[in-house]
């Protein structure tokens, strides 16, 4: 008996999608110039962010969209190994590297530290704002704090001393700060201590010297007597009574007298008027030891000077 197979049956063509049935065209690809920016992979389009790759670098992210540029905007920098750019870190304008310590300039508000290379709201201990450059400079190495300039000293590092608007350094006894030399120099050897070297520099005298005129010196001139000042270590030569040549203690203990006057006690009397106003009342006067007082002498100066 004869089989005969089953014919194959084909689905009607309307069944078939039109996917099916037409065949697929390839996707049409960019052939116009690229973007001055872009690499050598090509592009997509004619735009900075239509860039397969970059020349320089890449500023974006992919949720951003990235583009391509040839130099990083501020508060970026060019990291050439991977030619993107990377943001700074934060108060950096300008920077080398996203380190808070690779700062080169600083956004407004901030001042740059030129020797940390970083950017602060306030400078530091040693340093001031200098509000032109807005940037942090060092003070005079004499300085803990200053303002304004590096030598406009507010506070003296230890072993300073503020003198004159600047710190000075502490200086042994006999000695003083020489500005030129930048060292401590010698004083005078009549000083103590001085601000120079010669004997009108003197501040303090040193032992066995008083002062006078703006010098040390052994003994007080004519016409002065030597005083001790609390708070000195020295005597002070102050200026006798215009009458006396020579006083001790006091401007008006005498010990000798200027031409024309007469010593009477401790008193220098002018000459012209020793005389007595009355001899009962002089001797009452010189009685109750009145002579002493420069008004009485004057009025009885003939019997005060009366031994006896």
């Amino acid at each position: 008996m004869l089989e005969l197979s089953a014919p194959v049956l084909e689905p009607p063509k309307a069944a078939l999608s039109p996917s099916q049935t037409e065949a697929p065209e390839d996707e049409e690809d960019y052939t116009g110039l690229c973007h001055p920016e872009c690499g050598d992979k090509g592009c997509d389009g004619p735009k900075a962010d239509q860039c397969l790759n970059c020349v320089h670098f890449s500023l974006g992210s992919v949720k951003t969209s990235r583009k391509c540029v040839s130099v990083c905007p501020l508060g970026y920098f060019g990291d050439t190994a991977a030619r993107r750019c990377r943001r700074c870190y934060k108060g950096c304008e300008t920077c080398s590297g996203r380190s808070p310590v690779q700062c080169l300039s600083c956004r407004r508000g901030f001042y740059h530290h030129q020797e940390m290379h970083t950017c602060v709201t306030f400078c530091p201990t040693g340093f001031y704002a200098d509000e032109s450059q807005k940037t942090c400079l060092k003070c005079h190495p004499s300085c803990k704090k200053c303002v304004d300039e590096p030598e406009k000293c507010t506070v003296c590092k230890e072993g300073f001393s503020f003198a004159r608007g600047s710190c000075i350094p502490d200086c042994e006894p006999g000695t003083y700060f020489d500005s030129e030399l930048i060292k401590c120099g010698e004083c005078h050897h009549t000083c103590q201590t001085c601000v120079g070297p010669s004997r009108e520099e003197c501040i303090h005298c040193a032992a066995n010297f008083h002062f006078q005129d703006w010098k040390c010196v052994p003994a007080c001139g004519e016409g002065f007597y030597p005083e001790e000042m609390p708070g000195l270590p020295h005597k002070v030569c102050r200026r006798c009574d215009e009458s006396c040549l020579s006083c001790e203690g006091s401007s008006r203990n005498c010990s000798r007298c200027k031409t024309g006057f007469t010593l009477l006690g401790s008193t220098c009397i002018t000459n012209h008027t020793c005389s007595n106003a009355d001899e009962t009342f002089c001797e009452m006067v010189k009685s109750n030891r009145l002579c002493e007082r420069k008004l009485f002498i004057q009025f009885c100066c003939r019997t005060c000077l009366l031994a006896g």
